[in-house]
């Protein structure tokens, strides 16, 4: 297995730091054509850290149209399937804020794992760090839908709170499963048979893990996605 593991940490390597670059390079363009929605100016960067080469080639495929600068006669309308994608990464950018800062915050003090069951509600210490992932996941995705939602609606900010909690709320839940079911399995059976057991945040195949189960939460929070932006739940982008 030395191989394997020698050849997971190059490729986790080689992996993040392409995204890194894909999401400088997109941070470094919207600086200067800033989007019209201006929560969008932190989601394509954000996105590109786990969609890496796939989200830059949407951003200068899809997203610099939604420039300030482009006026309105200019503008194409997207697709269906691509106004759900970009919703989807909006949702999903929410998301990756979350996991990463509550996994930050467990590997600087692990003993919060507790206060969130473990030990005492779960004996996988896995299964807490979940359920803290998921409400700093929600906490920030809902933040990222409020701050969409109120600009295109004009709502006030009660009204924008109660709109982005029935707009994402389906939708942040359905990319927390993918999102769990790849950690699941890179945790508990590929790190498991290559490293002995599961691996820490202070790991860097860790997150090229993290990295994929993005990926994951993006294909199972794309259907949902797609039903609430076609029952005008949510607002295509």
């Amino acid at each position: 297995m030395h191989d394997v593991s020698q050849w997971l940490h190059l490729i986790s390597l080689g992996s993040l730091g392409l995204s890194c670059l894909c999401a400088v390079v997109i941070a470094e363009h919207v600086s200067h054509h800033p989007q019209r929605m201006g929560v969008m100016n932190g989601v394509w960067p954000i996105a590109a850290l786990f969609g890496s080469v796939f989200v830059l080639y949407g951003y200068f495929r899809h997203g610099v149209q939604d420039a300030r600068e482009v006026p309105d006669e200019a503008r194409e309308t997207a697709p269906f399937p691509i106004a759900v994608a970009k919703g989807t990464l909006h949702c999903g950018s929410g998301c990756m804020v979350g996991d990463v800062v509550a996994e930050s915050l467990l590997l600087l003090f692990p003993s919060v794992a507790v206060v969130f069951g473990w030990h005492w509600l779960f004996q996988d210490r896995m299964f807490a760090t979940w359920v803290l992932d998921f409400l700093f996941a929600f906490a920030a995705g809902i933040f990222f839908q409020y701050f969409a939602i109120v600009p295109m609606r004009k709502l006030s900010p009660q009204e924008g709170v109660r709109a982005a909690l029935k707009a994402d709320s389906l939708s942040l839940a359905a990319w927390q499963v993918g999102m769990y079911a790849v950690m699941g399995f890179a945790q508990r059976d590929l790190f498991a048979r290559v490293y002995g057991g599961p691996l820490p945040a202070s790991r860097i195949e860790f997150w090229l893990a993290m990295q994929v189960a993005m990926i994951g939460g993006f294909i199972t929070a794309y259907p949902v996605n797609a039903w609430l932006i076609h029952a005008g739940i949510k607002e295509a982008m």
